[in-house]
């Protein structure tokens, strides 16, 4: 597993919450924390912005709840469009 450098001031073993390594819309320090959900489930860059956007939205900024979750779509249904073509190639080169 690569080792991600936190930024000055922070090391792993602290819990500090701080806009830089723990933002509060990002889950700040807890068990929970998106980051280290989407890392431990082993999710790829879609379906970790669906997982980032769901947990954080409306925490950041309230009016912006609904773009958050729109944007959590967003991202879902860009995973389901590259499985379904990913599985139509699949099958395209099984019957050739």
């Amino acid at each position: 597993m690569p080792v991600f450098k936190e930024a000055p001031g922070f090391s792993r073993g602290e819990h500090v919450s701080d806009d830089v390594n723990h933002p509060p819309h990002y889950g700040g320090d807890t068990t929970y924390e998106t980051i280290k959900v989407i890392e431990a489930w082993g999710l790829g860059f879609c379906l970790g912005n669906c997982v980032k956007y769901i947990s954080r939205a409306g925490k950041k900024n309230k009016d912006a709840e609904i773009e958050d979750l729109k944007k959590a779509l967003w991202y879902l249904q860009r995973e389901i469009d590259t499985k379904i073509l990913e599985r139509a190639r699949e099958q395209s080169l099984q019957s050739q």
